[in-house]
């Protein structure tokens, strides 16, 4: 079961994904069922988007409800549901940032977010941390670390960018300056490995972002929306940015992403400064409503850190040393090559995990509504393995 190159080319699809060998048919709960009668516990959640798990009942009937009712209709028209998803999740973030523009994918919320930075300060430098996961378009991959070499394909960036070493705090105030429009950060890095880059840091961006008048985005794409345990992982650090954005988790499979903004940044926006075609769709924003209900009223915060907790107490054993990051963006750091790993987690015991930028990590991105019982079956494969 190791992982293809690509699709083959007779099935017209691009071949630009390596792939697992699994043929998914459907799945339920935290379980994929494979065409061959496989069940495997996903632990990985489509890189951090299934949230629910797969078929959670109260989703599939907020989704045919809103399909029945209005399947699209565009910004032009004002909508009760896009209003009641923006008031749902402002007030499930707090921390300020009481305004959010809806749009479609994590990348297009932070070229949004860097956009409003951009104009708002007149300044052309974007301050980004190494390590760094921010998106394939042309501003979030411009500060991506690694993409310049690896893949990002345009001639040139559309502004300065300048990365600094994460916890570096001598850095921050080297590099964080008065020509700086933004500073953006993931508070714990997904592709980077499950990093958490720990409340002095990000306070010290805060303080030095403040000092410049420089705003302080928080990606959340993949780190947000319960995924630590908190709301976001701004309310868990007790740091809040100008602003955040959240994509992933949001809609738990139904794609859609935010900006989150607070007022001094909301209060500068006219007509026309932002637009977008799909974002703030009335099927978005049903199931945005709806997840942040079910986290709320199913307790999946306190299930998100507790089983957190269960997996640092109990699986650091067989290859696994330690652990890092932060509720279900969790870091296994292995002896051995983490692909590895991961790759016998799933042949020989159908749990299925990820990898990450750091080769010596095993990701753990798992529903929230994960049971006991699932980390006891990780934890036993996990000793079976060899050190």
């Amino acid at each position: 079961m190791n992982a293809v190159a690509s699709p083959s080319a007779t099935d017209h699809l691009a071949p630009v994904y390596a792939q697992w060998s699994l043929d998914v048919v459907d799945a339920s709960g935290v379980h994929l069922h494979t065409r061959d009668g496989r069940k495997v516990l996903d632990l990985y959640g489509g890189h951090a988007v299934a949230a629910l798990g797969y078929s959670h009942p109260r989703l599939l009937a907020a989704l045919e409800t809103q399909a029945r009712a209005l399947i699209f209709q565009s910004n032009a028209v004002p909508l009760e549901v896009r209003a009641r998803a923006a008031t749902r999740l402002t007030r499930f973030a707090g921390l300020g940032l009481d305004t959010a523009f809806f749009i479609n994918t994590g990348a297009e919320a932070n070229e949004n977010a860097l956009k409003l930075a951009l104009k708002l300060t007149g300044r052309r430098k974007v301050v980004a941390v190494e390590g760094s996961f921010h998106g394939r378009t042309a501003a979030a991959g411009a500060v991506t670390w690694g993409a310049l070499k690896k893949w990002y394909g345009f001639p040139q960036t559309p502004f300065d960018v300048e990365f600094v070493p994460r916890g570096d705090l001598a850095a921050v105030e080297r590099v964080v300056d008065a020509a700086t429009a933004a500073v953006i950060v993931e508070p714990i890095q997904g592709v980077g490995g499950a990093l958490d880059l720990g409340g002095e840091f990000l306070g010290a961006l805060r303080t030095r972002c403040s000092a410049v008048d420089a705003m302080l985005v928080f990606d959340e794409v993949q780190c947000g929306m319960g995924r630590t345990g908190f709301p976001f992982a701004a309310n868990m650090y007790g740091v809040a940015p100008d602003m955040l954005t959240t994509a992933k988790a949001l809609g738990a499979g139904f794609p859609c992403a935010a900006l989150l903004l607070t007022e001094h940044v909301a209060r500068h926006l006219k007509t026309d400064d932002l637009g977008t075609t799909f974002g703030g769709g009335p099927m978005a924003c049903a199931m945005i409503e709806t997840v942040v209900d079910i986290i709320e009223s199913e307790g999946l915060l306190a299930n998100v850190r507790r089983l957190s907790q269960q997996i640092r107490e109990t699986c650091v054993i067989g290859p696994v040393v330690d652990t890092q990051g932060a509720g279900f963006l969790l870091g296994l750091r292995t002896r051995r090559p983490a692909k590895d790993v991961q790759r016998e987690l799933l042949e020989r015991h159908d749990i299925l995990t990820g990898t990450s930028g750091d080769p010596h990590v095993v990701r753990i991105l798992a529903p929230f509504v994960l049971e006991a019982q699932h980390v006891e079956a990780l934890r036993d494969a996990l000793a079976s393995l060899p050190e």
